[in-house]
């Protein structure tokens, strides 16, 4: 398990997924005191905070997109000029 004992995994677990340095504490302290179902629900809480946020990521793509593709169609159709040539 790359030398790295269960404790350091969960640790680095948390950390990859986004959890800040507060709430990993609520996390073990929920683990210390033995509280299964409150981790479960942390865990899926933050799950779909990061869920919320691809979807907000994604709606920026898309809008991006739009302008991306209306500015391609204005220039195939001469409403962009290309860089001037001297």
């Amino acid at each position: 398990m790359n030398g790295l004992t269960e404790e350091e995994l969960l640790l680095r677990n948390l950390k990859d997924a986004g959890c800040s340095e507060e709430e990993i504490g609520k996390y073990l302290s929920l683990e210390t005191e033995g509280r299964e179902k409150e981790q479960l629900r942390f865990l899926s809480a933050h799950r779909a905070k990061l869920l919320d946020q691809v979807h907000d990521s994604q709606e920026m793509l898309d809008c991006l997109d739009y302008l991306i593709y209306t500015m391609k169609k204005k220039n195939d159709h001469g409403g962009i000029h290309n860089e001037h040539k001297f």
